[in-house]
């Protein structure tokens, strides 16, 4: 493992040709060892700041999906987070139960309803997310749209590299 310090990320290296396997691999590598550490301090302070609505993280993400595409299958939610589908039943259960979502019919599939948010369910995450905003504001770091735009697509080709591990 790589000793990386965060808070001295390291500078880009101009390049114009793609990376040797080898040296690519390397590197991904450090991104890995900055991913974990990076979601689970995300995690804790999703679940910090989910404390006062009395949310969990796996509820919160529900809101989130629900939020940004609309209604959803359960099955759909799954794929869209590379988790299990009883685990996404569960949220939308417990979301339910709540008031925060409600199950409608779904016309392209009579056996698989869409799960989408209820008028509070979308107040609840509009301010979760406010919130989320204003904290990700402080970021810092004098970062582009270029880098973040490269950040993205680096670590979508890292996902759709590891579409052959199983969510469940």
């Amino acid at each position: 493992m790589n000793d990386i310090d965060p808070s001295r990320p390291r500078e880009p290296v101009p390049c114009e040709a793609p990376l040797p396997p080898d040296e690519l691999a390397h590197r991904l590598t450090e991104v890995y060892d900055l991913v974990g550490p990076l979601y689970r301090r995300a995690q804790r302070g999703v679940e910090q700041g989910l404390a006062a609505e009395g949310l969990s993280v796996g509820v919160r993400a529900v809101l989130a999906l629900l939020h940004r595409h609309g209604p959803m299958t359960v099955p759909q939610m799954g794929r869209a987070q590379a988790i299990s589908r009883q685990f996404v039943q569960r949220m939308v259960n417990d979301a339910a139960a709540r008031g925060l979502v409600e199950s409608i019919p779904n016309p392209a599939h009579r056996r698989s309803s869409l799960i989408r948010l209820t008028d509070e369910g979308g107040a609840v995450i509009a301010a979760v997310l406010d919130r989320e905003h204003t904290l990700l504001r402080e970021v810092g770091g004098g970062l582009t749209g270029a880098e973040v735009a490269a950040c993205l697509r680096v670590l979508g080709l890292m996902l759709r590299g590891l579409d052959h591990v199983a969510d469940d």
